[in-house]
């Protein structure tokens, strides 16, 4: 029996479990081993972890872990049944307490050639990760929802030359004014596929012929929550993501929910943070458990004594 089973050893998954490890709980973390950010060569934004490459990352998280006792288990969660039964595919099982599920979430790419084989290198989504590693170059950013436009004025802030491309996306006149106040230029035409020179991308071809050449390409996929184990035990959603409280624990109760899993804005360090945060609050919650465990004899005897009291004083007539 562990105190918690954390779902997912990721920067939201280890950090958790550190904060449960410190803590003195039993502790195992079930990982499938397809980070999110695997693409990606670096890792930015995360202070004094800057430009830290993702897997160092998780190497380290795992080792530190393991410092404090924490069974790290390289595997796939088939299913929880209520109670909690965590069964593993392939076979075996591990019960728990508190589960905590932080198995981030999917991103789905549009059907253009050279989209995915780009795609965390010189294909990038997020600004705020990788803008400044490519700031002041040719930049594009093609259509992909109904965010695209706000992300081609978000992107300007790091180059001045930056090409929207609307691909798909319809761009109605206040977007024009819009991009064009901010100096971006757009490029109408159904995006073909991304051109790669010499193993780096070269440039945005169009359906009609046209070659824009970029150096870096940003394009926002749509996120998908991989929370089906959640769902499974009956968590609420709530705008397509799962609903929980500010430390992630949700409508089922023993049940939370850390990183992309619950907020595809996350970066890894507030992914972490979330991690860290709903570690303190199941700790708390066993340690409520734990305490009403312990006073059960307690209030056992005093009832005892009370039920004893009562027949006594009947005896006297009292």
């Amino acid at each position: 029996m562990y105190d918690v089973v954390v779902i997912g050893g990721g920067a939201a998954g280890l950090s958790a479990a550190l904060v449960l490890g410190r803590a003195r709980r039993l502790v195992a973390v079930v990982d499938g081993g397809e980070p999110r950010n695997a693409p990606a060569a670096h890792m930015q934004g995360y202070l004094s972890r800057d430009g830290m490459s993702p897997a160092a990352l998780l190497e380290v998280g795992r080792a530190e872990v393991a410092g404090y006792g924490v069974q790290v288990i390289d595997a796939r969660v088939d299913h929880i049944e209520p109670g909690f039964d965590v069964h593993l595919t392939g076979g075996g099982s591990l019960r728990a307490r508190r589960i905590l599920v932080a198995t981030g979430l999917r991103d789905e790419l549009p059907d253009i050639p050279g989209v995915r084989e780009r795609w965390g290198k010189d294909l990038l989504h997020c600004p705020y990760c990788h803008g400044y590693e490519v700031r002041d170059e040719p930049l594009g950013v093609i259509g992909n929802g109904p965010n695209a436009v706000s992300h081609a004025l978000l992107l300007r802030q790091w180059s001045d030359d930056l090409v929207f491309f609307p691909h798909r996306t319809v761009v109605t006149d206040a977007d024009r004014e819009r991009l064009s106040a901010r100096g971006v230029r757009v490029v109408r035409g159904e995006v073909k596929r991304l051109v790669t020179d010499e193993g780096r991308l070269g440039g945005v071809e169009l359906a009609d012929g046209r070659t824009v050449p970029r150096t870096a390409v940003f394009l926002a996929p749509s996120m998908i929550p991989q929370d089906g184990l959640l769902t499974a035990l009956g968590c609420e959603r709530e705008d397509g993501w799962v609903r929980t409280d500010p430390s992630g624990l949700t409508s089922v109760p023993g049940v939370w929910a850390a990183g992309n899993v619950r907020d595809p804005r996350a970066q890894v360090i507030t992914a972490a943070g979330m991690g860290s945060a709903a570690a303190m609050a199941i700790n708390h919650d066993l340690v409520e458990e734990d305490t009403a465990a312990a006073l059960a004899p307690f209030s056992a005897r005093a009832e005892a004594a009370n039920c004893e009291q009562v027949v006594a004083d009947r005896r006297h007539g009292l």
